[in-house]
């Protein structure tokens, strides 16, 4: 009983230890984003320049406010100009984002003397913004801590009236009413950026494949110099089904330094893998005579002329079918020196006789090497595949008797070649939608290789 009860308690251990090791698999990113400042800095700047946040502004400040007190002797008080701010975004590692916004503005009125008064205002303000991630796995700008500080204040009234009519001014409006119109200001700009960022977590119609997903997967962490955002990449079927990142293959190890001045976006392998498993029935081909021009005639004749020992066995001179199926996922591996996609295939050569149904002569198994070429095209990552060789090939069953094949081995490879290696470019033509982030143009990018990851380096754009 005690027996019993010790090798329960070390089935448990072990039980929950391989159920830790799983679940902490399954968290690994699918992609990564390392988030450059300059490329906030750009989407920060496009926000402000595409909404009207200081038309807005201006016409807040004309509005009569409860809480303010009218200023004896001067009338008509309102906002006649807003200049662009100047926005000075910093990183705090740890933190989050350190926003300063300059911004200056000319105030009008009436004098009590008659005259038009004009005061210049130099403001500045600053917050905390920390980036986060919502319930729906989207980044999220929040910001907090807004102070506000004059900065300069120049007006066109007489030097002999200034001390008492500009204190006055200032006492009971400037220091009431700007913190209160230029701190929403900092929420509208984080809002109109937020927009931005929530694009990226939309589902992404893979055609007849599937979707595809990105979300947040933890919390962004932030340095010296980049926000990072680890990225699940979820992967459905057409079925509804939902698509694993392998858990026992090529984890990121390590990660690539980011460069200057550069938003760096890392897909795994893993992910690569997933996303060619969703368009895995595009991958079977029948490959008939009229594909393989420019090769020996795909007859039975052909086969026994290869294989002699199995002529006999053949009918003759009938046209062949070589069906090319999926036997499971195929898999990405990436060093910095290559790419390759490996293919898993059942090729099963069947004779054809018209007016008859094919008759399966033989199957076998196939393991292709497939060299990798990496592009971004219309802010896609587009995969073209070249044969780089037949890594294995068995006999899987046979109607026909037991042979060695590989005498095969070079036809099939031609066949591969000049049929089947077209067919799965165009099943790829499509391309895997990369994160829309930001805005950020991947069209751009540098395009390198680090173990087990396709690294891009996107520059940052000029605000």
């Amino acid at each position: 009983m005690v027996l019993d009860l010790k090798m329960s308690r070390i089935w448990c251990i072990l039980f929950l230890g391989g159920w830790l090791a799983l679940s902490q698999g399954t968290d690994n990113p699918g992609a990564i984003i390392k988030l450059d400042i300059g490329t906030i800095d750009h989407a920060v700047s496009t926000a402000v320049a595409e909404s009207d946040i200081l038309q807005k502004m201006a016409k807040e400040a004309t509005k009569k406010k409860p809480n303010i007190k009218p200023i004896k002797g001067i009338s008509g008080v309102k906002v006649k100009d807003i200049r662009p701010p100047v926005i000075t975004l910093t990183l705090l590692p740890g933190e989050g984002l350190f926003m300063a916004v300059l911004i200056r503005m000319t105030i009008a009125g009436k004098s009590f003397i008659g005259g038009n008064l004009e005061i210049t205002v130099a403001s500045n303000l600053t917050a905390n913004n920390k980036l986060l991630k919502d319930a729906l796995g989207t980044p999220k700008f929040s910001s907090e801590n807004c102070h506000f500080s004059l900065v300069s204040v120049k007006t066109n009234l007489p030097s002999s009236m200034l001390p008492k009519v500009l204190n006055k001014f200032l006492d009971n409006t400037l220091q009431k009413m700007l913190p209160g119109l230029l701190c929403p200001a900092v929420d509208a700009v984080l809002d109109l950026v937020n927009a931005k960022l929530s694009a990226m977590t939309s589902e992404i119609s893979l055609g007849t494949a599937g979707t595809l997903q990105y979300a947040l997967l933890n919390q962004p962490t932030t340095n010296e110099t980049f926000i990072q955002l680890d990225l699940k990449t979820v992967l459905h079927q057409k079925e509804g089904d939902e698509i694993d990142l392998p858990t026992d293959e090529l984890p990121l190890t390590s990660l690539p330094p980011k460069k200057e001045a550069a938003t760096q976006l890392i897909l795994s392998a893993n992910f690569l893998s997933a996303e060619l498993q969703v368009m895995q029935e595009s991958f079977s081909l029948d490959i008939t005579d009229n594909m393989v021009l420019g090769l020996p005639p795909l007859v039975t004749s052909m086969l026994g002329t290869v294989i002699p020992e199995i002529a006999g066995a053949l009918p003759p001179s009938q046209p062949l079918v070589i069906a090319m199926r999926e036997a499971k996922p195929p898999l990405v591996t990436i060093t910095p020196e290559a790419g390759f996609v490996h293919f898993f295939n059942t090729a099963e050569f069947l004779v054809s006789p018209s007016g008859s149904a094919p008759e399966s002569l033989f199957v076998l198994d196939v393991h292709s090497d497939l060299k990798a070429r990496f592009v971004v095209k219309e802010e896609k990552l587009c995969i073209s595949l070249v044969l780089d060789s037949l890594a294995e090939m068995a006999l899987a069953s046979s109607s026909i008797g037991t042979f060695d094949v590989l005498p095969l081995k070079g036809i099939l490879a031609n066949i591969i070649h000049v049929a089947y290696m077209p067919s799965i470019n165009e099943a790829l033509q499509g391309g895997i939608p990369l994160p829309n982030l930001l805005g950020i143009k991947y069209q751009q990018a540098e395009i390198s290789m680090s173990e087990n990851a396709l690294v891009l380096n996107v520059p940052v754009a000029e605000a």
